[in-house]
C-alpha cells in the first residue's frame, strides 16, 4: 500500500471535508482505501467507513503509546489496500499540553513515517500563507510536509495568489483547493460532527465535496507524494483465547466503539452479538453486555418507551451477570436522564440521575486508577482513557471507584472521581482502548466470565 496523512494547519481548517472528498475520489477510481483518524474521535471514522466500505480505525499515541502497537494497528489487514489515508486531529502540532510530540498528528506522522499534506484555510489571506507554511515546515523538520491544499477559496484568482506566494517562498507544492461553498459545510455537535446516520442528505453532500475537490486538485500529483509501505504487521503481544458471547449495543443511540477494540475481542474468540436498546424488545442469548457511548440524550424518549428492553437489562444485572458500560452506557443504566425535553426513565441499575449540561463537563485524555477491584480494572492498576461528555451523573447509591487525573506537560491539572459498580455491572464516563495493555483486556474478559481456551 501507499500512505499519507491529511492534516490541518489549525483545527477547523477544512481537513475533514478535504479528507472525505479525497476518499470519495479514490473510491470512484476503483481503489481500495483504508481510512484512519488520529485521536479518540468516534464520529469522523463513521464518515470514512461510509465512503470506503472499510471500517476506519483510530491511531492514538496517548491511548496506545507503544510504537509497536501503533504500527500494528496501522498495518493490520492492509495486504490488499492501495492507499492508506490518515486524517489528522485539530492542528498539525496540537495535542496534549504544549509538547508537540504528545498525542498530536505530527507525532503520529513521525511514528509511522507518513508524508503530510497540509490543509490551510485561505479565507481573507494571500501572501501571508507563505509565512504560515514556512513556520510549519521549520517548526519540526522531522515532519515530512510534502504538499498543501487550500480550503475556503473565493475564486481561481484568489487561489493563484496563495499558490504563487507559497511556491515562491517555500519548496512545498500547492496541489489544489476546495472552493468556498456553504452547501458542503458539515453540521457539528459538541465540538464534533453530527453523525452521518442523522444527516439525510449526507451522501449527496459528500458527492458534491468530491466533485469540487476533483475539479480543483491535481490528484495524480497528490498520489505521487504517497509513499509505499510493504512491511508486514507484527502483533505486539500474544492473544489469549476465550469463549464468550458478548451482547453489544449498536444503534443510533449507542455506536461509539473503537473498531480495533471490536476486532481484538473477536480475535480473542469473543462472539459479538449486536442488539438495539432502541428497537429490540429483549436481549439476545449472551453471557455479558457491552454498552458503548453515543448520544442517548438525542433518543431519550425512544429509549424510555422501550420498557421491555430496560426491564430485561435490569433483570440481567440483578441476576449478577456482567455488564460493562462507557459514557452513554452509564447514562442509560441510571434511573433517570434529564434533557431539555424533560425527564426520562432509564434502566435503573445504578441509583442516580444523568443530566445534560450546556457546556462540556469533561474533555480530553485522562488516567484512571482503580481504588478497588472492578469489572474493568484491578485495584491499583492505572489505565489511560478519554472523557468527552455534556452531562453529569449524580449518584445516589454506589460510591465512585476510579480516581481520575488529567496531566499536562508533566503536571496534574485536574482530578476527579468516577466509575461505579453494582454487583457485576460497571459503568463510567471514561473510554478506553483495549490495546493499551493486554492485562486490561484479560482482566475484563475474565471478570465477565469468559472461559480460557489457550493462546495464539
Amino acid at each position: 500500500m501507499r500512505k499519507l496523512m491529511i492534516a490541518g494547519v489549525t483545527s477547523g481548517a477544512g481537513k475533514t471535508s478535504v479528507t472525505l472528498g479525497l476518499l470519495k475520489l479514490l473510491v470512484q477510481q476503483g481503489l481500495n482505501v483504508q481510512p484512519y483518524k488520529v485521536g479518540p474521535d468516534y464520529v469522523d471514522t463513521k464518515f470514512h467507513t461510509r465512503i470506503t466500505g472499510r471500517p476506519s480505525r483510530n491511531l492514538d499515541s496517548f491511548l496506545t503509546p507503544q510504537r509497536a502497537t501503533l504500527a500494528y494497528l496501522f498495518k493490520q489487514n492492509t495486504a490488499l489496500i492501495d492507499y492508506a489515508v490518515v486524517e489528522g486531529v485539530m492542528g498539525l502540532y496540537d495535542g496534549l499540553g504544549t509538547d508537540k510530540d504528545c498525542a498530536s498528528s505530527s507525532a503520529i506522522a513521525k511514528l509511522l513515517d507518513l508524508p503530510v499534506v497540509l490543509v490551510l484555510d485561505g479565507k481573507a489571506t494571500s501572501t501571508s500563507t507563505a509565512a504560515i507554511v514556512m513556520g510549519y515546515v521549520n517548526f519540526d523538520p522531522a515532519v515530512n510536509i510534502v504538499g498543501m491544499i487550500i480550503n475556503n477559496v473565493l475564486s481561481a484568482n484568489h487561489f493563484q495568489l496563495i499558490k504563487g506566494a507559497i511556491e515562491r517562498y517555500t519548496t512545498v507544492p500547492v496541489l489544489g483547493y476546495l472552493p468556498r461553498d456553504p452547501a458542503i459545510s458539515l453540521p457539528s455537535r459538541q465540538l464534533g460532527l453530527v453523525p452521518d446516520s442523522e444527516l439525510p442528505q449526507i451522501d449527496q453532500k459528500i458527492e458534491r465535496i468530491a466533485e469540487l475537490l476533483g475539479a480543483h486538485l491535481d490528484l495524480p500529483q497528490l498520489l505521487s507524494l504517497a509513499v509505499p509501505d510493504q512491511t508486514p504487521a507484527k502483533l505486539p503481544f500474544k492473544l489469549p483465547q476465550y469463549q464468550l458471547r458478548l451482547g453489544i449495543a449498536q444503534d443510533d443511540a449507542f455506536n461509539f466503539y473503537y473498531q480495533d477494540n471490536l476486532e481484538l475481542l473477536k480475535r480473542c474468540g469473543v462472539t459479538l452479538v449486536p442488539f438495539s436498546p432502541l428497537h429490540d424488545a429483549q436481549l439476545p442469548a449472551v453471557d455479558a453486555l457491552y454498552l458503548g457511548g453515543g448520544y442517548p440524550e438525542e433518543f431519550a424518549a425512544e429509549l424510555a418507551a422501550n420498557q421491555s428492553m430496560r426491564q430485561d437489562i435490569a433483570s440481567f444485572s440483578k441476576q449478577n451477570r456482567p455488564i460493562y458500560a462507557e459514557c452513554g452506557g452509564l447514562m442509560y443504566l441510571g434511573e433517570t436522564l434529564k434533557t431539555a425535553a424533560g425527564e426520562f426513565p432509564m434502566v435503573g441499575v445504578l441509583a442516580g440521575t444523568s443530566e445534560m449540561t450546556p457546556r462540556l463537563k469533561r474533555f480530553g485524555y485522562c488516567y484512571a486508577t482503580a481504588q478497588q477491584d472492578t469489572l474493568l480494572v484491578a485495584q491499583g492498576q492505572r489505565i489511560a482513557g478519554h472523557e468527552f461528555h455534556h452531562s453529569i451523573f449524580k449518584a445516589t447509591g454506589a460510591q465512585p471507584l476510579l480516581k481520575l487525573t488529567k496531566e499536562r506537560d508533566g503536571q496534574i491539572v485536574d482530578q476527579w472521581t468516577g466509575g461505579y459498580q453494582v454487583r457485576r455491572t460497571f459503568a463510567g464516563y471514561v473510554h478506553v482502548h483495549f490495546y493499551q495493555n493486554p492485562q486490561l483486556l484479560q482482566h475484563l474478559l475474565q471478570e465477565m466470565g469468559a472461559v480460557t481456551r489457550g493462546a495464539d
